[in-house]
Formats: structure tokens, C-alpha cells, sequence
């Protein structure tokens, strides 16, 4: 069988489409990241880009009346300016001849190889997202809640999320009309004495299916959709026993307002930033020969940026899970 040589990096548009098919269930397992900074396609490596400060929302003019055949008033749509820069992730896998040979009959080494190098990129940029939203340093409209939300007989969630949205809708001007909630958080919801008194003369709750039980909570808690992150990851080093945590924090609940069109001047909360001169998608999959270790080497690599649009579109409520 013809081998490229140890010099050549292949495309492999046939793995690239498994790598695909893993990132777009990739909801399904948990991860919710580009969800809430969705995807922005650049063809600059790094460069300045809008960020929507109050006063262009919020602020109204002296006077917008106009006399005849006089001119109407006009305003300027200001942005204040800062600078993405596009980073490099990637994760390689190694299949040795002899092993890709001895396991065959059990599954298929390259097509492994792509699936697991895919995971490690996607949980860890679902990381690096969590970590940036769930941050009070960054998102500073927070609050915490009275009543935890774990103490599911008297909890006020509904009033708790509400009292956020108007709370945000007067600071900023925006309405979060989105949550983002850890599976924890979501599964305590779901047994909480007042939203099952909120349904009580509906069909239960409990009995849908997972994606109508988020409607539901949505619907609850008056916002167009809720988001889970259930991803987890090991939190220890390698070579020690494993620990697993959850990438989302059971501490937080982001409040935001969900992305409607491909447009930086949108008031969202941010974007990730896709460089595809490099990396024409969130998933990119290649393949090199490396004779010393009779190995075919399979890649996984994105180049993107995670940044802030509008920070004032978010709203933290913290003390959810005692």
C-alpha cells in the first residue's frame, strides 16, 4: 500500500467528515461553547473588531425634530475597538502499524485515533469558554440568589431569573432572552417544588423526552431557550488516578442574549473568532507518515480566538448550588 512520505501533511476530507459528524452531536454529549459564542469567520489572523459600549444603545439624541425643509438629525453608530487574536489548538494521535494490524478486528485504529483527537479539541475549547463566561471578573452584572437552588422546596428560581433579565434590561438596555445552566443545576430544576407548581395541570414534566424538559424550563423561567453544559473532564494531572468534574460550574447561571444573525454589530455577548485562511472550519483533520515510529500520525486542529462582543449582554447569578 502506497504511504505519503514522512515530509507530506494530507487533508483527509473522508476523516475530516467523522471528525464533522462528532462536532456537530457534540450538543448532544454536553458541549454547549460555540453555542453561546458562535462562530465568526475571519480572514485575518488577528485584528481590531467592535465592541458595542452602553451609551450606543441607550443614549437619545437632544432633539430629533425637524422643520420644514430643514434636515433631519444624525447620529453616528459608535463602537469602541478592540483586538482579537486568533491562537492554534491542536491534538495528534499516533497509530503504529503493528497495533492498527493486531486490532482490526475489533475497530477501525484511524477512524479512533480522529474521534479522540476531536474530543480532546472540543472539550478543550468547551473549557476555555466555560471558564470565560463563568467568571464574575469578566461578566460583572451578577447577583447572588437568596435560596439556593438545590434547596428545591422553597427555591424561587423564576423570580430569581426575572429579577436578573430586569435588573440587566435596566444597566444595559439588553433583555437576556438565554441561560446556560449546568446538567446539575438543570436536574435540580427539574424536581423543584415551584416549577412543578407551575405545571401542575400539564402533562408531567418528568415523562418528556431531554429536549422538551429544557423547553420546558425555558418556557418556566420566561426565557426563549436554556442551554446545559454537561461536559466533564479529568481535574487531575496525568499519571495520577482519575478525578472527573464538570466543565460548567453548578455555582453559576449565565443570563445572556442569544445570537440571531451573523453581525458583529449585534449586541451579544461574544463570538469565537475563526481564522480560515488556516482553518476554513472549527474542525480540521490531517494525516503525516513518522517512519521512526512505523506510525501514521492523525491531526486534529482549529486556529480560533474566544473574545467578548458586548460583556454587558450577560448577567451572572451566583450561590445556585449549595
Amino acid at each position: 500500500m502506497a504511504r505519503p512520505t514522512s515530509a507530506t501533511t494530507i487533508q483527509r476530507p473522508d476523516l475530516g467528515a467523522i471528525a464533522f459528524e462528532y462536532m456537530m452531536s457534540a450538543s448532544e454529549r454536553g458541549f454547549v461553547g460555540t453555542q453561546l459564542l458562535p462562530i465568526f469567520s475571519v480572514s485575518e489572523q488577528s485584528a481590531d473588531y467592535p465592541v458595542i459600549p452602553i451609551e450606543s444603545l441607550i443614549k437619545l439624541p437632544d432633539n430629533i425634530e425637524r422643520s420644514a425643509r430643514g434636515a433631519y438629525s444624525r447620529d453616528d453608530w459608535e463602537f469602541e475597538s478592540a483586538t482579537y487574536s486568533c491562537k492554534e489548538y491542536g491534538r495528534e494521535e499516533p497509530v503504529d502499524d503493528s497495533e492498527a494490524r493486531l486490532y482490526s478486528r475489533f475497530f477501525d485504529s484511524e477512524e479512533m485515533a480522529v474521534m479522540r483527537a476531536t474530543d480532546v479539541l472540543l472539550r478543550t475549547q468547551e473549557k476555555r469558554i466555560a471558564d470565560m463566561l463563568f467568571n464574575t471578573s469578566n461578566i460583572t452584572n451578577t447577583a447572588a440568589v437568596s435560596t439556593e437552588w438545590s434547596t428545591v422546596a422553597t427555591a424561587t428560581p423564576r423570580s430569581d431569573v426575572q429579577g436578573a433579565v430586569e435588573a440587566l434590561r435596566l444597566a444595559t438596555g439588553i433583555e437576556p432572552n438565554a441561560a446556560v445552566m449546568s446538567k446539575k443545576v438543570f436536574k435540580n430544576l427539574l424536581i423543584c417544588k415551584e416549577l412543578k407548581d407551575y405545571l401542575q395541570y400539564t402533562t408531567p414534566h418528568l415523562m418528556s423526552n431531554y429536549e422538551a424538559q429544557k423547553a420546558t424550563v425555558a418556557q418556566y423561567l420566561g426565557l426563549d431557550k436554556v442551554f446545559v453544559g454537561n461536559a466533564i473532564y479529568d481535574t487531575t494531572k496525568k499519571g495520577k488516578s482519575y478525578t472527573l468534574g464538570d466543565i460548567w460550574d453548578d455555582e453559576y447561571v449565565l443570563l445572556f442574549r442569544m445570537s440571531t444573525r451573523n453581525d458583529l454589530r449585534e449586541p451579544i455577548l461574544g463570538r469565537t473568532f475563526l481564522w480560515t485562511q488556516d482553518s476554513p472550519s472549527n474542525v480540521i483533520t490531517e494525516q503525516y507518515r513518522e517512519e521512526q515510529t512505523r506510525s501514521n500520525v492523525y491531526r486534529v486542529r482549529h486556529y480560533v480566538g474566544e473574545y467578548f462582543v458586548f460583556a454587558g449582554a450577560g448577567y451572572i447569578l451566583s450561590n445556585i448550588t449549595a
